[in-house]
C-alpha cells in the first residue's frame, strides 16, 4: 500500500492533522456498527437481507472524503458504510435496520433501501445495477440545469455485467453527464470470482469501447482511493467527461451475513484479512508519521463503542411505524380514495 510520504520538512498544520485522524475514526466506527450489526441480525433484531461492509472502510470513506456537498451518491445494497461517512448519525440508519419509524427511510426501507435527500444519498438499491442508470439520469439531470456537483453511482463488480451498465456508459459519454462509475471489486460476485463472471477481469477497461477513462485503485488505501476520487470528480465537473474507478479491496465476509461464504477456501479468507485490512494499515501509517499514538487509538475505541452502543439503545427506543401509514409514500401522498385505517388491516 502506497501512501504520500511525510518527511522531516513536511509541516502538517493542526486541522490537516485532524482530517486524517477523521478518516481513522469513521472507518473504525463504520467497523464496529457493522460487527454490531452482525450481531443485532443474529437476535433477531434486524429482518430481511443485510450486507456488510467489513474490509471495505478505506474504500468508503476515501470516496466520501472526496464529495463535496453538492454532490448525489447512489448506492448498491451494501450501503451502511456509505452513509455513515456521508456524515448521517449511526442513530437512525441502525433504526432503519431495526425497522423503526425513527430510521431515516422511516422504517420502510430497512438494510438495502437507506435514503437521506438531505445529504446527497439517493438510496441503496437492491436490484444489482438498478441504481446505476438512475444516477446516469442526476447526473444529466445536473448538467441540464448548469448545476455545481457530480454524481457518484456505487456498484459491485458484477454489476458491470449487464445491460444496464453499458447503456449507462453510453448515454453518460454521449451526453457529457458528470458521473464517476465507482466500483467496489471484492473480487466475487455473490459466490463467483470476477474472473468467472467477467471475460474482461480488468473492470476498469469496461468502458473503452464508449472512450470512457478508467483507472484502478487500491481500496484498503483511503488516501489513495480520496486522491484518485477528487481528480477524476472535479475533471467531470469541470468537462462533463464520466469516468470508471475500480476499487480494489477484500471482502471479510460472505456476500450476506445469512452466507456461509464455503465457496471461498478459509485459509484464502485468513490471509485476506490479515494482508488487507485497511484499519491496520491505516494505523500503522499513523504510528508511523507520528500523528497517533496508542492512548489516542485508546480513546477513540472507547468513543466509538459508546457511540455504537448508544445507536443500538436508540434502534431498540424507536417506534414501529403506524399501520395507518401504510400508503403514505406510496407514489403520492395524499392518494386519492386511500383505503382507511380498518380497510388496510384487512389487506394485512
Amino acid at each position: 500500500m502506497t501512501k504520500p510520504a511525510l518527511d522531516n520538512h513536511t509541516a502538517l498544520s493542526a486541522a490537516q492533522v485532524a482530517e486524517l485522524r477523521h478518516y481513522y475514526y469513521q472507518m473504525v466506527l463504520m467497523r464496529r456498527f457493522e460487527e454490531r450489526t452482525n450481531e443485532m441480525y443474529v437476535k433477531a433484531k434486524i429482518g430481511g437481507y443485510c450486507h456488510l461492509n467489513l474490509g471495505e472502510e478505506a474504500t468508503i470513506v476515501g470516496l466520501m472524503a472526496a464529495l463535496k456537498p453538492e454532490d448525489y451518491i447512489f448506492t448498491n445494497y451494501r450501503e451502511h458504510g456509505y452513509i455513515l461517512a456521508r456524515g448521517v448519525a449511526p442513530g437512525p440508519i441502525m433504526a432503519e435496520l431495526f425497522g423503526r419509524e425513527t430510521g431515516v427511510s422511516g422504517g420502510r426501507g430497512g438494510s438495502m433501501h437507506l435514503f437521506d435527500v438531505s445529504k446527497g444519498f439517493m438510496g441503496g438499491y437492491a436490484i444489482v445495477g438498478g441504481q446505476v442508470p438512475l444516477a446516469v439520469g442526476a447526473a444529466y439531470a445536473l448538467r441540464y440545469q448548469e448545476q455545481p456537483g457530480v454524481v457518484v453511482a456505487q456498484m459491485g463488480d458484477a454489476s458491470t455485467n449487464i445491460g444496464a451498465f453499458y447503456e449507462s456508459l453510453n448515454l453518460a459519454k454521449l451526453w457529457k453527464c458528470p458521473v464517476l462509475f465507482f466500483i467496489v471489486n471484492n473480487g466475487y460476485g455473490m459466490g463467483s470470482t470476477v474472473e468467472m463472471g467477467s471475460s474482461e477481469p480488468d473492470l476498469w477497461k469496461k468502458g473503452a469501447s464508449f472512450r470512457v477513462h478508467g483507472e484502478q485503485v487500491d481500496g484498503t488505501d483511503v488516501l489513495a482511493v480520496r486522491d484518485a476520487v477528487r481528480r477524476l470528480r472535479d475533471h467531470a465537473e469541470a468537462t462533463g467527461e464520466p469516468a470508471i474507478l475500480d476499487v480494489v479491496s477484500f471482502r471479510f465476509r460472505g456476500h450476506s451475513v445469512i452466507d456461509a461464504d464455503r465457496y471461498r477456501d478459509a485459509e484464502e479468507v485468513r490471509q485476506g484479512r490479515e494482508q488487507h485490512d485497511p484499519l491496520r494499515h491505516y494505523a500503522t501509517w499513523l504510528q508511523d508519521h507520528a500523528l497517533a499514538d496508542d492512548a489516542w487509538f485508546a480513546t477513540l475505541a472507547e468513543q466509538v463503542e459508546r457511540e455504537v452502543q448508544e445507536a443500538i439503545d436508540f434502534a431498540n427506543a424507536g417506534p414501529d411505524p403506524k399501520i395507518e401509514d401504510i400508503f403514505t409514500y406510496m407514489y403520492a401522498s395524499p392518494v386519492p380514495n386511500t383505503p382507511g385505517p380498518e380497510a388496510a388491516r384487512r389487506l394485512l
